[in-house]
């Protein structure tokens, strides 16, 4: 049984992931600036949201249990596609995702006053060939707006996706089993530390 957590997302997809975890949670939002920094990896860029997402939130005064914070990038060509501003921009984000195989890289991470613990888990989505009826029809489905990538692999975006290799979950929002993992990793840590 894992201990209480508090996640540092106003996802309602991540609510609903980290609740089949079975974990005991209360949700908060953090406001984050979600640039990149100069130089920085699309993998180094969400890694350090995530941190920052959980860091900001003991910062809040959230430090009576760990708390949890996630973030996921869509990456094609090396190039981060977050969510798109209005219709034509999201035809651009489905137009390079047309056809091809992209990366979703879901970052956790857990921290506290103590220590702060990340994982990436990166999974690789192939696109069916994608025609502008699809992209206009999708777009007006409502779905893309507040997506990473302008897609939702768990809504109608789904029907898109001819392969996955990696974790259905992460590219939803919440790895579990990576999840789950770093959650007793960092229980494990925070003993190790109690005893020195």
């Amino acid at each position: 049984m894992l201990p209480p957590i508090y996640l540092a997302s106003a996802s309602p997809r991540r609510r609903e992931l980290l609740t089949q975890l079975n974990v005991e949670f209360l949700q908060f939002s953090v406001d984050a600036d979600e640039s990149a920094l100069p130089n920085e990896t699309p993998y180094e860029h969400v890694a350090r949201l995530a941190q920052l997402k959980a860091q900001t939130g003991v910062a809040m005064g959230y430090d009576d249990r760990p708390v949890l914070g996630s973030d996921t990038i869509v990456v094609v060509n090396d190039c981060v596609l977050g969510k798109p501003k209005n219709q034509q921009d999201a035809a651009r984000m489905m137009a390079l995702l047309s056809g091809k195989t992209h990366q979703v890289m879901t970052a956790i991470s857990v921290a506290n006053s103590e220590l702060t613990l990340t994982d990436v888990v990166v999974t690789h989505v192939t696109f069916r060939e994608l025609s502008e009826s699809d992209i206009a029809e999708y777009w007006h489905s409502g779905e893309p707006q507040d997506k990473a990538g302008g897609y939702g692999i768990q809504g109608l975006g789904g029907r898109f996706v001819s392969q996955l290799n990696g974790s259905y979950f992460a590219v939803v929002g919440l790895p579990l089993y990576e999840t789950e993992q770093l959650l007793l990793r960092f229980e494990q840590a925070l003993s190790l530390v109690g005893t020195e």
